[in-house]
């Protein structure tokens, strides 16, 4: 077993000369083995939406700028495991993967001696919590700009009542003093070692987390309170897995102008299939404007038939032959019938699950060879009705949820060749197919297919996978937006 361990680098080099620097430094807890899920292996290592728990949260703190690096505190039992799943090649910020202690407390004081570096910033998270907004860990380390101990939380929708040991009711507190408490919490190095070092002395010591340790043993540091976030759930619970995979279905991405970055796709071999109008025809346009090689296929366009498997073979062959590898594949080619279902006739089903459905797995099947090779990405098109079947479109809603648990499927299918698979879900976007179906509509309650296009290639050029991102105006939450859809 070769873990990783520390040495935080407490040094900054500019030019010729070498000054101490503070480092802040993220420290995922992830020593539990979660008995209560009634699983054979640790919650932190159960698949959520393509990864386990323990790689989404590690990533959060990869990708946060504020973080310099990270500490995985793993349960022993689960070292094999974790070494494989958590690497320095793909979350280069990692600086120690070691075993945890008996408890948290323990866990908590032993990834503290590690990093050992007095003034350093450290955010303790749990890595069961893989929903967390890295603004809340940017809220985090800005306040121990100001105080030497940060905590998160949340105000409680509910009564809290206090029971005695009959369960009869001892107090009511006020709702408007409480908060359910979350991770990250946040500390001054020396401030967190200080409190550990006279609990270790005391030996009636007992905290549940390291907010508590602060609290009883450095009683006179306040400990400031940064508001989370509902969806930053801990997965506890066998229902807490689902939960978790549809907030991650619910996990959207702005319509967003900042262009991708040339350098990312760049050089890049994407095939296209339903790229000669819409959504497709305007990714293959700005793809091709960051310079990557675009191989456009539609029935139209190029007589590629999605749901043919020798069609989607032809393309693919072609675009490799030409191109020496093939980097993505995009399937957008879709099609909508409006009508009731029992009007519908066996061939009109059969075509409009087969373009809508079947040529997902038939472009999988036949790209997969490929993606692996090049350790490349599958990119697919669900819609905002997935969250919903809709009447008079029942086909084109059941096929568009179909495709959000594949791209799930898929990336945990897929994990171990490196292949990543996500899903863009838009709203009402203004293509074609809607105004064939729906007729000429307002422009400034659709979402241009320029936009969606736009978020596409973002997701293309991130090492992101297992993920739906639900493409909607700026304006509009896609969780106020899924509970509307239900009332």
């Amino acid at each position: 077993m070769s873990t990783i361990t520390g040495g935080i680098d407490a040094t900054h080099t500019a030019g010729s000369e070498e000054r101490p620097r503070r480092r802040t430094v993220g420290v995922v807890l992830a020593g539990g083995v979660g008995t209560r899920m009634g699983l054979e292996i640790p919650k932190q290592l159960v698949p959520v939406a393509g990864r386990t728990s323990l790689e989404h949260t590690v990533d959060i703190f990869q990708q946060c700028p504020f973080i310099d690096e990270i500490i995985v505190m793993m349960d022993p039992g689960s070292m094999d495991r974790a070494e494989l799943l958590v690497t320095r090649e793909k979350f280069p910020k990692l600086t120690g993967l070691l075993p945890g202690g008996r408890d948290r407390n323990e866990t908590s004081y032993l990834a503290l001696r590690e990093i050992a570096t007095p003034g350093s910033k450290v955010v303790f998270h749990d890595a069961v919590r893989p929903l967390l907004d890295p603004s809340i860990i940017r809220a985090c380390v800005e306040a121990l700009d100001t105080y030497d101990a940060v905590d998160t939380g949340i105000p409680s929708a509910d009564t809290i009542i206090e029971v005695d040991e009959h369960d009869l009711i001892r107090s009511v507190p006020p709702r408007a003093s409480l908060r359910r408490g979350q991770t990250p919490q946040a500390f001054r190095w020396d401030t967190l070692m200080e409190a550990y070092g006279a609990a270790r002395k005391d030996p009636h010591f007992a905290a549940t987390d390291d907010c508590s340790v602060v609290l009883t043993y450095c009683p006179d540091v306040p400990i400031i309170v940064v508001p989370g976030h509902e969806a930053n759930i801990k997965i506890t619970h066998p229902i807490d897995i689902h939960l978790a995979d549809k907030l991650f279905q619910l996990k959207h991405q702005h319509v967003d102008p900042v262009p991708v970055p040339a350098s990312s796709l760049r050089g890049k071999v994407v095939v296209v299939f339903g790229g000669s109008s819409g959504i497709g025809g305007e990714l293959g346009r700005q793809l091709q404007e960051e310079g990557a090689f675009v191989a456009c296929h539609s029935r139209t366009g190029s007589g590629t038939f999605v749901e043919d498997r020798a069609s989607v073979s032809r393309a693919l062959a072609d675009a490799a032959a030409q191109y020496g590898r093939i980097d993505h594949v995009v399937l957008t080619a879709g099609v909508l019938t409006i009508g009731d279902l029992v009007g519908l006739s066996d061939e009109q089903l059969q075509h409009d699950v087969g373009v809508n459905l079947m040529a997902a797995f038939v472009v999988a099947q036949e790209a997969h060879t490929h993606l692996a090779d090049s350790h490349g990405s599958l990119l697919l098109f669900s819609s905002s009705s997935y969250t919903r079947g809709r009447a008079k479109y029942t086909v084109y809603s059941a096929t568009k949820a179909a495709l959000v648990n594949l791209t799930q499927a898929l990336a945990d299918e897929w994990s171990c060749d490196s292949i990543r698979v996500n899903c863009i879900s838009p709203s009402r976007t203004a293509t074609p197919m809607r105004e064939k179906a729906f007729g000429h509509e307002d422009e400034h309650t659709l979402v241009q297919a320029a936009d969606v296009a736009r978020v596409s290639a973002q997701v293309l050029a991130s090492d992101i996978t297992g993920q739906v991102f639900d493409v909607r105006l700026p304006q509009v939450d896609p969780l106020a937006a899924q509970l509307e859809s239900v009332r």
